[in-house]
Formats: structure tokens, sequence, C-alpha cells
């Protein structure tokens, strides 16, 4: 048998979706302004038959804190999955990393608003309203134009939003908020408007109302949804929102792995614990 067939074969099995070839949005360097595909808004993953399913908040170029709390739950790369609510990159020391993580086929992500800026910046068409290297997009310039030509068309593929199969239900990953308190309207949001913050769109990356007012309205046709975006200092539990991003990228922050089945964070593995009896 093939690699190839092999590698299908074992996805298969695992639940885990074919990846598919392409760029949301597709890219074109002659245009003015980003070309955007609405059918490629939401990917929907089906249930992981042999492992277990965690969410992490939001990364930021640190993935050696990130491999250090997956070591200590007992993360298991042959039948675990791991999905990111964005921003992948900037700000920290490893966001060049992102590309060997996203070749990974049991890492998944929607795209943050620091994933967009990174990939509108490496295409020549900077996000205006934002100085994307001001908020850590540095790392960029020390890039290749291969290496850049890269990281676009990667971050560009990443959806807007994420469904994933549990026992329970549809669970649902969006970077900052769902806008409305439906989900099914993300199928119908008009990708275009990404560059106002304001719009339904933009809301799915920029917006932080939900968590700063407390808002504990749930959201229908989904039974949960999970969100980074808005640092918080313990996982946040807002009717069926839960904000996971606990600043495992900065200093005296920690990444928070919510477990899917439970809608609970995974017990951190002690050393202790792991030795023999």
């Amino acid at each position: 048998m093939k690699l190839s067939q092999s590698l299908s074969r074992w996805r298969l099995l695992l639940g885990w979706p074919h990846r598919v070839s392409g760029r949301w949005p597709p890219a074109s360097a002659d245009a003015a302004q980003p070309v955007y595909s609405a059918g490629q808004a939401v990917q929907r993953i089906p249930a992981n038959i042999r492992g277990r399913d965690f969410a992490v908040g939001d990364i930021h170029g640190c993935f050696d804190e990130l491999q250090a709390a997956l070591n200590e739950i007992g993360f298991d790369t042959q039948c675990d999955r791991l999905f990111a609510v964005g921003d992948l990159v900037d700000r920290g020391p490893q966001s060049h990393e992102v590309l060997a993580w996203l070749d990974e086929p049991w890492f998944f992500s929607v795209c943050g608003n620091h994933d967009y800026m990174a990939w509108r910046a490496a295409v020549g068409q900077p996000f205006s309203p934002v100085d994307h290297r001001r908020q850590g997009g540095e790392w960029l310039s020390a890039l290749s134009a291969t290496e850049r030509e890269a990281v676009a068309q990667r971050l560009q593929a990443l959806p807007l939003a994420i469904e994933v199969a549990t026992s329970a239900g549809w669970v649902g990953l969006v970077h900052a908020s769902c806008p409305g308190n439906d989900w099914h309207e993300l199928r119908r949001l008009n990708l275009a408007e990404l560059d106002s913050p304001h719009s339904d769109a933009g809301q799915c990356m920029w917006s932080t109302r939900r968590a700063l007012t407390a808002d504990s309205s749930r959201v229908r046709n989904i039974h949960a949804v999970i969100h980074g975006h808005t640092t918080v200092g313990r996982h946040l539990v807002l009717g069926n929102v839960h904000f996971i991003d606990t600043g495992g990228w900065r200093p005296h922050g920690y990444f928070t792995l919510l477990d899917l089945e439970r809608l609970a964070p995974a017990a951190r593995v002690t050393r202790s614990s792991m030795l023999p009896a």
C-alpha cells in the first residue's frame, strides 16, 4: 500500500477529514482587495472514534509552551486531536514554526485576527486599521519571500469556524465571538466584510463584547461554542459559550486544554503521577 493511501485510510479510521488543497480566501497578486469564498467559512469535522479531542486558546507563537502543556496531559498524537481557536502567530518567539504545526494531521485551527493580519501582510495587502508589526508581526520580515508565501497560503486556508462532532452534539469554535445568538448565522456571513471589525464577519475575529459584558445568553443550534481572543484568568463559561484563552503566551499565563467531550479543562499530569507504583 502506498504511503498516501495508508495515511488516507488512517485518517478515516480516526475520524479525521482529508486535508483540502487550495486557499481561503484565494490569493491574487493582482487584486486590489482580497477575494473571499463564503462557502468555506465553516469546516465540519466528524467525531474522533479512537481518542480524545481538546481545544486550546490563543497560541501566539509559543509552541514550546504548548507542547509542554500537551505533554502534561499525555496527549497522544496517534489518536488525540487538538483544535486551536486561532491567533497561532505573532508576539511569541516561535511564530515561524506555524507551518510545521499546521502540517500535523492531528492539529486544526480557525483563523484569528492575528492570523488574518499576518497573511494580509505577507501578500502585500496589509490590514490598514492596525499596524501588524507593532502587534508582534516583526517575525514575518525575517522570512524569505518563499517562506512568506507559504505562510500566507496556509493561514489563508484556515476556516473562520470549525464544528466538531461529540457524543453530546456539535461543538463550534470561532476566534472571538459568534455574531448574534444563532450559530447558523455563520453560514450566511459576507466574508468580504472582514475588514470591518464591527460587521458580523468582523466580530468573529475582533469582538470582546460577550466576555466583557458577561452576556450569558445561549447560542442556538450548537451544543457549545469555544472562543479565544479575550484573555481571561481562568476558563470562563457564559451560557453555552466557553472562553479559554488563559494567556499561555504570557509570562504568567498558562494554556487551558479543554476536553470537548466533557467541556472541562483536562487534568494536568504531574511527574509523580507518571511514575510506576
